[in-house]
């Protein structure tokens, strides 16, 4: 059992949401919201939420089955990137630089820890 959650358009750029991804990847629930809880960065906050929004999905969908958090791990967590906004900041001589406000696109699979079974 698995259930994704995504949140689409953060204005921070997918370079540095990758940095603060890469951490909880692979990881249990438990230790990934400590991870993201008491990181500086501010990418992090925003993980945090997609990620409690993963856990919230996975215990609506399965709502027969009472699963504890520490029985889930991150599948999945990747970052796409979204538009980027096209600005011009004025220069010297009347001239004008390009800036790109980029944003980005975080998903992140949660799911069940298979149980081994002793034979």
């Amino acid at each position: 059992m698995e259930a994704k959650a995504t949140h689409r358009y953060i204005g921070t750029s997918p370079r540095k949401m990758r940095l603060v991804i890469d951490l909880i990847r692979g990881e249990s629930v438990d230790k990934a919201i400590e991870l993201l809880h008491f990181n500086p960065k501010h990418a992090s906050r925003d993980a945090e939420k997609v990620l409690r929004s993963a856990i919230s999905n996975l215990f609506n969908k399965d709502e027969e089955n009472k699963h504890e958090p520490n029985e889930l791990y991150v599948k999945e967590a990747f970052v796409n990137q979204g538009p980027a906004l096209k600005r011009l900041l004025p220069a010297p001589m009347g001239r004008a630089f390009r800036i790109k406000k980029r944003a980005n696109h975080v998903t992140i699979v949660v799911a069940l820890k298979k149980k081994l079974q002793e034979v």
